[in-house]
């Protein structure tokens, strides 16, 4: 299929976050558009990790074809980058089936990248990654925060100074290209030879936070404490640095209380979804609608499916 080819398409993106009702809807509309489901949850990506992410059940993966779900390890090294570039990959088959594709998630650098692409960033040596992996054992995150102050002060004002990861990542490249890492970040646009119509969903707040209780109650009863145990020895990876067990982790160290650590789980999830609409709310092109609205959901696709 030519580039070209494909402006005669449309990526449909439902988003919203974590708990308000994503998996569920997505199925039905899945079903309407005879579209198979990109998974844009970047934890659902790991095959290990099926309770704590709330991955869609065997039933459900039976209801529609799915791609990005458990097609990863925790020890595999994956990203943002990655997934644009697969998914930019898979689109051109897909839509050889059919004129309109599903892609359902709520991470938002992984979403973006997709619809809008991120900078092409150098492939990090393993030995730069362990060298600053130790350095950050040692010395904790004031360590890497000073490491990162003094390479890319610029960066240093603008990251999330409590997320080890990103900072991680802004020094592995800063040492691999030796430059500031902001000066490689152009933050361009990239054009998508197809449309792309993203559909939001939300809940009131007090509605929205219930559910996330709820549903923490939900994968407890599930065995997301038995499942975090046998995941314990991978405990610093990445992929592990996720809500549900990463709480957990401190109370199988003695740190937290059980009774703690789950009320943690609940006040973390319920974090995930204000930072997720915060970034979302950026976003004018998005359509919002709440979830229980399915039918005003599904008039706005067959509108954009006409054209109108």
């Amino acid at each position: 299929m030519q580039t070209a080819d494909l402006q005669k398409y449309t990526l449909f993106v439902l988003l919203g976050p974590t708990g308000v009702g994503k998996t569920a809807l997505s199925l039905r509309i899945a079903k309407y558009l005879q579209s198979p489901i990109i998974s844009c949850d970047s934890r659902q990506f790991y095959r290990e990790i099926k309770i704590g992410t709330a991955a869609p059940t065997a039933e459900e993966l039976l209801q529609v074809p799915h791609h990005f779900v458990s097609n990863h390890s925790i020890t595999d090294n994956y990203n943002a980058g990655k997934f644009e570039l697969d998914v930019m990959q898979l689109l051109p088959a897909l839509f050889e089936t059919t004129p309109n594709v599903l892609m359902v998630g709520g991470s938002m650098l992984y979403i973006d990248a997709v619809c809008s692409g991120i900078d092409d960033l150098p492939t990090i040596d393993s030995e730069i990654r362990a060298m600053l992996r130790q350095l950050y054992e040692q010395k904790g995150i004031e360590g890497i925060r000073m490491q990162l102050q003094l390479l890319d002060p610029e960066y240093y004002k603008q990251v999330d100074l409590k997320n080890a990861q990103r900072i991680l990542h802004a020094l592995e490249v800063c040492i691999t290209c030796n430059k500031p890492y902001s000066e490689l970040r152009t933050n361009t646009i990239k054009n998508r030879p197809f449309r792309i119509i993203k559909i939001g969903l939300n809940r009131p707040r007090e509605e929205l936070y219930a559910r996330i209780n709820s549903r923490v109650d939900e994968m407890i009863e599930q065995g997301l404490e038995q499942e975090a145990r046998q995941l314990y020895e991978w405990k610093d990876l990445n992929a592990l640095q996720t809500v549900g067990y990463k709480e957990l982790f401190e109370y199988f160290d003695g740190n937290w209380s059980h009774e703690f650590a789950i009320d943690m789980i609940r006040q973390d999830s319920r974090r995930y979804a204000k930072k997720q609409l915060s970034w979302f709310n950026r976003d004018k092109s998005i359509r919002w609608f709440h979830p229980d609205d399915e039918e005003l959901v599904f008039e706005y696709i067959r509108e954009k499916c006409m054209g109108i």
